[in-house]
């Protein structure tokens, strides 16, 4: 039996596996991953007026500006199928998301239950990602862009941490070696806080 209500957010630098490891537990809890890179990517290709307004950002490894992503986040919330929890992956960003997020949640009497940081080395993080970026082919993920990225998470996002860690929301996993591995760590910590996954 699924735990109802589950709501999660997935942190960590870029190319920590956060993509992976949302997948593998939205299954597991069953509620939907959502990550604002993918519906990113996926307006850029289609080509949409939001694709083309995050283009240009994504390009150049600067993060999209908190209004277009707060009411991208906020449609998408807003889907029936995100009414009985979520795992978000790459929102919040920053304090002011996060300030955001607690709005949206509040308007329908709801908290978060657990933040997983996923805790990666930089070097390996830029050694994956370069490696996608030759499998995947992603204009967005040359090193240079790539090390951009990673400095703009240590100066925007890290400060998440702390505000979470404050609300007794985080938990810590280190992110690095085999992808069953780290999936059986988050799930472990999970339930240690009493979510426990089907």
């Amino acid at each position: 039996m699924r735990t109802p209500g589950a709501r999660l957010l997935i942190v960590g630098p870029p190319g920590a596996g956060k993509g992976t490891q949302a997948s593998r537990l939205a299954a597991a809890y069953g509620i939907p991953a959502i990550s604002t890179g993918d519906i990113f990517r996926e307006n850029v290709r289609g080509e949409t007026e939001l694709g083309l307004q995050v283009k240009s950002f994504m390009d150049s490894g600067s993060y999209v500006p908190d209004d277009l992503t707060n009411d991208l986040v906020a449609d998408r919330l807003s889907w029936t199928d995100a009414d009985g929890g979520f795992l978000l992956d790459g929102y919040p960003r920053t304090p002011a998301q996060a300030a955001k997020l607690d709005e949206m949640l509040s308007r329908n009497d709801h908290d978060l239950d657990a933040v997983i940081e996923l805790v990666a080395d930089t070097d390996e993080t830029v050694a994956r990602l370069l490696k996608r970026a030759t499998l995947e082919g992603r204009s967005d993920d040359t090193e240079d862009v790539i090390r951009h990225r990673l400095e703009l998470y240590a100066r925007q996002t890290a400060p998440l941490l702390d505000l979470y860690e404050d609300r007794g929301l985080l938990t810590q996993v280190d992110g690095l070696g085999d992808i069953d591995v780290v999936t059986g760590r988050i799930l472990g910590a999970l339930a240690q806080r009493g979510l426990k996954a089907a």
